[in-house]
């Protein structure tokens, strides 16, 4: 029998459920929730990217390796040389004050030896460590770790120098294998050169031996079957020994085991010592290897590392009092070395783990160490906060939301899963999960119901409500940042920038008095941190100094007391200045250490100019000092301020103190201002080429409007005094001299043209632009200027300067050329378009209509009409009797009978 057909009649009694045709939900994209998560991650993303901006440091090695420095989870490991009468008095190369012009490294500073110095090879390197020297003559040679940032496994690395550590020569890689190599031990018995690398990964201790130093190496022997660590052999007492660690042992502390091997040769075979394992205790007591043993005053000595912390923390060093086949001794000692306290900006600030130190022929003994800014796994740690903070941020957005009502429901309960599978009787997995699905659904309606309970506490419409949701969003803001940080920041260190491989230092300059202590001692524990420094100087103007033991600092800090308040000290000759750099940085000034750093690094490119973070413009007539938005607007600057500028030591105070500068330093004490609008003018009148370089800091504050102690608080009387000195500055070089005895020595130093005004454009472009009477003409590609051309100095007078310009042939006047720019002017005797002394007089012969012409254009109507009834003839009328006599002085000359025939009417 079959089942009957349902029969559906007509009536309402046998009615089909059918859909319902309105449209009770809304599209997700028009929901008030969807709209609100995208607005809020728009406004993240935009905080974010003002903080990646402004605040976040950038990635240091990215601008200078494009193939190695990779983040890895292994460290940053990089290597410096060391210098000492002792191997327990070694300091850094930099205070040996190595001095390498090549590489504008004044003085030479660790580290030497690089990832990116390591992958200039062609050979791409993300850390190098393990340094081992050997030396042969005068020669260095360095063996070291390099780190394949493809292959991400160690090889054998070798750099060579040639001066006694200050540069090294990458010569490519020694050693490579299939398998990760590391703590390359070079050593040399009868006559040969053997290298006994780590191989644990091999599981086997392997011996190499050179065939064509340093590059070329073969398997001479396989020691040992046994993945040793970090070994090394010596000689002692007629036996070689060999220390090392084998962590694969049932019960082997990692990084905290140390064993002995001892044989008649260094080839083996090798017995174990009848204490092994000497030490399996806690990683931290030194027992792994750091390095190569030494023998001094008699006594042998064991490196070895302290792993407590993180792996490679420091350095432990080790007096071996007996070691016999029966029996080994040791006792700590100390190194002597101090650990920088400049934390990650240092290159080795938070862990150090390997030492090789040895005796040169000389007597002095020089090691080389590696070094780390940051602790192991610090890559991981930083990208599990980051995705740690991001989450944060999304419950906090969510909670946000919630707060508002744009979210109506923690979790839409569509999203939650739904059982449909069919009831078996025969098993209980469906009820099973028919209960996980229940109480799912169950859940998700409490959060739903959780959300409402929490709206309803937080009543975003009242005081408090408010104040709870704008806590939510600072601390969404915060961690959003914080995110990103660790996502994308880096290591968070404000590192060094190199120039040609090499890093430098400067001595960080300030002047000061006591009643700024407060901004002093904060300047103080903010800039010593910064990896270049060296020294901070503080010059000490009235009141009584504080005690160094005030001041939390990293580096050494020297206080120069003054006798007399002056501006002046700023600028005096201190020979007890190391660097030839020096950063002369107002004590009220806050600014990152890695704008520091990059203006250092852009200082170290141009030496010859003053490198700094805030521009002025002199321009006007008469001269007027102009504000950094004047500058902007006329696109152009002519000055930096040194109260936050990199100089040169030598040149910079010399100059300032000269006898040609005194009358000027007597304006400075007068006005009691100025010293940095004075240097400006001597740089500018000392050189043939742009003097002064603008970088922009990411951002800086002024902490002395906190204090209320600022020099220059009122700005507007301030602007005045310097446009004051700018008159007098002028007034002064004028003054200069009778004709006959102008020389390099004169303030002078000018060329000065009535009417005419150079708008100084330092950078984009880089070239000049003569005004006259509105009418511009572009010096670029008139006769023989250039960006170089010495027209970058600051202006002078009512009119424009030229600096040091020697001869009338050196000056080639842009609206006396012979370029389509300057049709039909006054054309030089001979055909090349140049000012030469073997042209009579310098004597310029054009068209009386020219000259007229270009008078009249000048607004000079005077000599216009004089020369229009000049009685000389067309061919022949000599314009620069009239262009060049009445209106131009040129000093710094050679001779004065250079530029005699030109005043001789005057």
């Amino acid at each position: 029998m079959g089942l009957s057909p349902i029969v559906v009649s007509g009536s309402g009694s046998g009615r089909i459920a059918r859909p319902n045709k309105i449209k009770n939900d809304v599209p997700c994209v028009a929901s008030s929730g969807f709209v609100f998560l995208i607005l809020a991650c728009v406004s993240l993303g935009l905080v974010s990217g003002i903080y990646v901006k402004f605040i976040m440091t950038p990635n240091v090695h990215a601008s200078v390796s494009e193939i190695g420095c990779k983040v890895d989870d292994e460290g940053s490991w990089a290597i410096g040389v060391f210098f000492g009468a002792s191997p327990f008095h070694l300091k850094p190369i930099e205070d040996m004050n190595i001095w390498r012009d090549k590489s504008a490294a004044w003085p030479v500073t660790n580290p030497v030896i690089t990832c990116a110095s390591a992958s200039a090879t062609g050979i791409s390197s993300n850390f190098v460590a393990d340094p081992f020297l050997y030396i042969q003559g005068d020669v260095f040679y360095v063996f070291f770790e390099t780190k394949n940032s493809i292959t991400m496994q160690g090889d054998i690395g070798v750099a060579r120098s040639t001066d006694k550590g200050a540069s090294w020569e990458q010569l490519g890689i020694a050693l490579d294998e299939a398998w990760h190599l590391s703590y390359p031990y070079v050593f040399e018995y009868n006559g040969n050169i053997y290298m006994l690398p780590e191989s644990r990964a091999k599981g086997q201790l392997r011996l190499y031996r050179a065939v064509n130093f340093p590059l070329e190496w073969t398997l001479e022997k396989i020691m040992m079957k046994k993945p040793l660590v970090d070994s090394f052999i010596i000689p002692h007492d007629r036996k070689y020994w060999l220390f090392g660690s084998d962590h694969s042992g049932i019960g082997s502390e990692y990084n905290a085991k140390l064993e002995i091997w001892y044989s008649s040769s260094p080839l083996g075979p090798w017995k174990p010592h009848k204490k092994n394992p000497i030490y399996n205790t806690d990683k931290s007591m030194g027992a792994r290897n750091g390095g190569r043993p030494f023998l001094y005053d008699g006594s042998l000595y064991r490196v070895g590392q302290d792993d407590g912390e993180t792996y490679g923390r420091r350095i432990r060093l080790f007096k071996m009092e007996v070691l016999t086949t029966d029996d080994f001794k040791e006792v700590e000692v100390q190194l002597g070395l101090k650990e920088s306290i400049k934390g990650r900006n240092a290159w080795n600030g938070v862990r150090s783990h390997h030492l090789d130190v040895q005796q040169l022929s000389s007597g002095e003994w020089v090691g080389v160490m590696d070094g780390d800014r940051v602790p192991s796994g610090d890559a991981s740690r930083r990208f599990h906060l980051g995705c740690a903070s991001v989450l944060g941020v999304a419950a906090l957005v969510i909670l946000f939301g919630v707060s508002l009502g744009a979210v109506k429901g923690l979790v839409p309960l569509s999203w939650c899963p739904h059982h449909v599978g069919k009831r078996s009787d025969a098993s209980l997995d469906w009820e099973q999960s028919s209960l996980f699905y229940s109480r799912m659904r169950l859940f998700c309606s409490h959060l739903n119901r959780a959300s409402l309970l929490l709206r309803a506490r937080i009543k975003p419409n009242t005081c408090s409500g408010s104040l709870v949701l704008t806590l939510i969003f600072f601390v969404a803001v915060v961690l959003m940042c914080t995110g990103v940080k660790y996502i994308y920041g880096g290591s968070g260190a404000h590192e060094a920038y190199p120039l040609h491989g090499q890093y430098s230092q400067f001595t960080l300059l300030t002047m000061t008095y006591d009643a700024r202590i407060w901004n002093l001692k904060m300047y103080v524990q903010h800039y010593s941190r910064c990896s270049s420094v060296r020294e901070i100087v503080v010059v000490w103007n009235k009141g009584q100094p504080p005690e160094l033991s005030e001041f939390d600092s990293a580096v050494p800090v020297r206080i120069r007391v003054e006798e007399r308040n002056s501006l002046n000290n700023r600028f005096k000759v201190d020979p007890s200045i190391k660097t030839r750099a020096v950063l002369e940085l107002d004590d009220d000034i806050m600014m990152p250490c890695d704008d520091v750093e990059r203006g250092f690094k852009v200082w170290r490119e141009h030496p010859e100019r003053i490198v700094g973070f805030y521009p002025r413009l002199a321009n006007g007539n008469p001269l007027k000092y102009r504000a950094e938005k004047h500058a902007r607007k006329h696109n152009g600057y002519n000055m930096i301020l040194t109260g936050a500028a990199f100089m040169d030591s030598k040149k910079a105070f010399e100059l300032y103190w000269s006898k040609t500068a005194a009358a000027g330093r007597e304006v400075v004490d007068s006005l009691f201002n100025c010293e940095d609008v004075l240097l400006n003018y001597l740089y500018a009148n000392a050189s043939s080429s742009s003097t002064v370089e603008y970088v922009k800091p990411a951002w800086a504050i002024d902490t002395s409007k906190f204090t209320g102690v600022a020099i220059s608080k009122n700005t507007q009387i301030h602007y005045g005094l310097r446009s004051k000195c700018l008159q007098k500055f002028s007034e002064i070089r004028r003054g200069c001299g009778e004709i006959g005895h102008w020389s390099r020595e004169c303030l002078r130093c000018e060329l000065v043209v009535a009417q005419i005004e150079l708008a100084y454009v330092s950078r984009y472009p880089r070239v000049p632009t003569v005004r006259a009477s509105g009418v511009c003409y572009d010096c670029r590609e008139i006769g023989h200027w250039s960006k170089e051309f010495p027209m970058h100095g600051i202006i002078s007078h009512p009119a424009i300067q030229l600096s040091l310009v020697e001869t009338a042939s050196d000056t080639e006047l842009a609206y006396i050329s012979r370029h389509p720019r300057v049709p039909k002017m006054c054309y030089d005797c001979r055909d090349d378009g140049r000012f030469s002394k073997e042209c009579p007089q310098h004597q310029l012969v054009s068209q009386l209509e020219s000259a007229i012409m270009f008078l009249a254009m000048l607004g000079l109507q005077e000599f216009a009409t004089t020369a229009e009834r000049s009685v000389i003839g067309p061919k022949s009328f000599p314009c620069v009797e009239l262009l060049v006599i009445h209106l131009i002085q040129i000093s710094l000359v050679e001779t004065a009978s250079d530029v005699s025939w030109l005043l001789r009417e005057s």
